[in-house]
């Protein structure tokens, strides 16, 4: 086996671990979902990751190969802890659905990754069940972005708030908490990133993260909140494990760009949800700034999604491999 059939393999690997934790996301979060809408959208992307698994699993076999038993067990009780943390929030439907949504896209980047991978080995039925696949994704996330009025409605119903002002400042907090992670995270992704476009596109979006921070902790006070420091801390220290989780995999910039695309787009669910809660509740100012930075998120993950090439190539020169057939 070339050294690039063997970085396939890995590849290969990863997506089925990944399809392992859908799965068992899928399955449990039509009971969380709130909303019978939501629920049916969830079920009917089940289908569709029970055959994405085989298909993964019938590649991997082709390459005298098999699942990753260790990595399986991981990420599915990772996939039990994502659900279990949702059911833990007052607003689970909105929870549910920004990581819902976030992860359609961790997979969908890791099918960019692994379609290049396999046109790099040759290896033509690979590419295109990637390829195929990740279309899948796509409109899954597609159909969640659609649903994000309902996951609004549905969390608020859950929580039985009356209250719209303070549900603005919770949201708003969240908000806060989650640009407290990315900032951790950019600070540590230019020394990972492997390639210099890459490490410029993280250096950039890292002071435009501060400044998402910036307002929103101004937008906070104004409303008489403030951020939460449980929640900063937690998601600081949920950073730091990535940080440590990337710099343990040899094909750490592929994986990075991978997570770090999957990160804006549950930063963009998160002001989603916020506009919609921010609307209903007539706060006209913060359902402005909401759409303003998931604009910006928005573009920063094209970004990142235009590299995609630059990501596979750092990821098999740190593994010093070059094109098929190469020892």
């Amino acid at each position: 086996m070339t050294q690039i059939e063997e970085q396939l393999t890995k590849y290969l690997t990863d997506a089925h671990s990944i399809e392992e934790q859908a799965l068992v996301q899928m399955r449990m979060a039509p009971r969380i979902a709130g909303d019978p809408e939501l629920a049916q959208i969830f079920r009917g992307h089940l289908a569709e990751t029970e055959d994405h698994e085989r298909r993964i699993r019938d590649r991997l076999e082709s390459h005298a190969a098999s699942p990753s038993a260790v990595k399986g067990i991981m990420m599915k009780a990772g996939g039990i802890g994502f659900a279990l943390f949702a059911k833990s929030q007052p607003d689970t439907p909105g929870k549910l659905t920004a990581h819902a949504y976030s992860y359609e896209h961790l997979e969908l980047a890791s099918y960019e990754l692994l379609a290049r991978v396999a046109d790099r080995a040759g290896d033509v039925e690979t590419a295109e069940a990637a390829r195929a696949i990740r279309d899948q994704e796509h409109a899954m996330a597609e159909r969640l972005a659609g649903a994000f009025d309902r996951a609004a409605e549905a969390s608020l119903r859950d929580k039985g708030s009356s209250d719209s002002g303070a549900d603005v400042v919770r949201y708003l907090a969240d908000a806060h908490a989650i640009e407290a992670q990315a900032v951790q995270l950019l600070e540590k992704a230019p020394k990972m990133a492997g390639d210099p476009e890459l490490e410029r596109l993280y250096r950039e979006h890292l002071e435009e993260t501060r400044e998402q921070q910036r307002r929103v902790d101004e937008r906070l006070q104004a409303l008489g909140g403030s951020p939460s420091k449980l929640k900063d801390a937690a998601m600081r220290l949920g950073a730091l494990n990535w940080g440590m989780f990337f710099q343990a995999h040899p094909d750490t910039p592929g994986k990075l760009a991978a997570f770090a695309y999957a990160f804006e787009h549950l930063e963009i669910a998160g002001y989603e949800l916020l506009k919609r809660v921010a609307t209903r509740a007539g706060d006209a100012q913060t359902a402005t700034l909401a759409e303003s930075i998931a604009a910006e998120e928005r573009a920063a993950a094209e970004k990142i999604a235009a590299a995609w090439d630059l990501a596979v190539d750092a990821s098999l020169r740190e593994q010093a491999v070059g094109a098929a057939g190469s020892g």
